[in-house]
């Protein structure tokens, strides 16, 4: 039995390389495929090595995803922030530091969850119904002080409610298929690979060196922000970050750290909410508990060895293929390569959202320029979801 949890536990990892370095490839899709194969033509694969598969892909993928986030300007919802720090870092050749920066998060977030499992688990079957009712407050408040904190307070204000807005609209569309792709590709992705085309963007060449920065901050603030963004409904990584940033108050290189710890512990803390309040919170977690329904302590604890494991493995694997993509991305036309993705990404979202999701797809990446021109912060475009969150929770 342990070769083949073994086995189970390498073809994740190997899955969660293909589905985090693909753009618009997410691991929902790979585990809603999964959970249906299993009921035909995987039968007689036993559910608990399918479990290690998807547990080991999820934490390998949200690793790995920063890298297209960085260097191709390609995220997903757990990475749109990425690309803000991310790219500027790019840009100034330290497209490798970046990455590393969201992998020692990843890292410490790994160990955290091991470590804090269980007392964890214990105290969010107390809070879970206060945290509840006081949740739409805390992202009022978060929401306040991003505006606030801008110089430009009315631009930052338009910039939040334009795009909050329209993830209201985009968000409860029925019709839509796969919102948050269009959404957020078009306000993070697309928006800034048209303006790396129109400037014509040069890539200088990188330099294969980490940076320091500070580390305690960002991954206490990640550890306070991201149980409660694990737990509860209508709350994910991005809005975890954002959360989180207003506790630490963090450099563009902290933030980095922060949302590499806060996507891990996201995705860590699903795991623990399908046991301890029976909660899905994660599309992998949903497919676990397809697969198995409400895991018992010893499968908890096969799926929190399973997650120390390949997160450990996915750290050295994102710093390998990191140095990898820095030593060849000057070498490439990057003009062309935005091109290249941007076409990727129509495709995507075509595919998955349909012809509707392309139309929103357009009118995010329009919508992403125009807030960009106003000269704010871009994480004040993570109104789009912020605001329909609080709104879901009010009424």
């Amino acid at each position: 039995m342990l070769i083949e949890l073994i086995l189970f536990l390498l073809l994740g990892i190997s899955a969660g390389i293909f589905t985090g370095l693909m753009p618009g490839i997410h691991i929902n899709l790979v585990g809603a495929m999964l959970v249906s194969a299993s009921a035909s033509f995987l039968f007689f694969i036993p559910a608990l090595y399918l479990v290690v598969f998807i547990t080991s892909m999820a934490i390998t993928h949200t690793f790995l995803d920063f890298i297209p986030s960085v260097f191709l300007g390609c995220p997903n919802e757990d990475t749109a922030l990425s690309v803000l720090p991310g790219h500027e870092l790019l840009k100034k050749g330290k497209g490798h530091a970046a990455i590393m920066l969201a992998a020692y998060g990843g890292l410490a977030a790994v160990i955290l969850t091991v470590v804090l499992a269980f007392p964890l688990i214990i105290l969010v079957k107390k809070i879970y119904p206060l945290a509840q009712t006081i949740i739409p407050y805390i992202l009022i408040i978060v929401s306040l002080i991003m505006i606030l904190s801008e110089k430009r307070k009315f631009s930052s204000l338009v910039v939040y409610f334009l795009t909050g807005i329209l993830g209201l609209i985009l968000l409860n569309l029925e019709m839509l298929k796969d919102s948050l792709l269009p959404l957020l590709t078009g306000l993070f992705g697309a928006s800034n690979l048209l303006l790396s085309i129109k400037t014509k963007t040069q890539i200088p060449k990188q330099i294969i060196k980490e940076e320091k920065t500070e580390f305690k901050k960002p991954i206490l603030a990640a550890l306070i922000a991201s149980p409660l963004c694990g737990f509860l409904p209508g709350l994910g990584s991005s809005q975890a970050a954002v959360l989180g940033n207003t506790i630490s108050k963090t450099d563009r290189k902290g933030f980095l750290v922060l949302l590499g710890a806060t996507n891990i512990l996201v995705m860590s803390f699903s795991f623990m909410s399908l046991y301890a309040i029976s909660k899905t919170r994660t599309g992998a977690a949903a497919a676990i508990k397809d697969l198995i329904a409400i895991p018992s302590v010893r499968v908890l604890v096969l799926i929190l060895v399973v997650v120390l494991v390949s997160g450990l493995i996915s750290f050295f694997l994102m710093k390998k293929l990191s140095i990898f993509f820095a030593k060849k991305i000057n070498k490439i036309n990057y003009t062309r390569l935005s091109i290249i993705t941007f076409c990727i990404l129509i495709l995507i979202v075509l595919l998955i959202s349909g012809f509707l999701g392309l139309i929103a797809f357009i009118i995010s990446a329009f919508t992403g320029i125009y807030c960009i021109s106003l000269g704010v912060r871009r994480t004040q475009m993570m109104g789009c979801l912020l605001l329909p969150t609080i709104i879901l929770y009010l009424f």
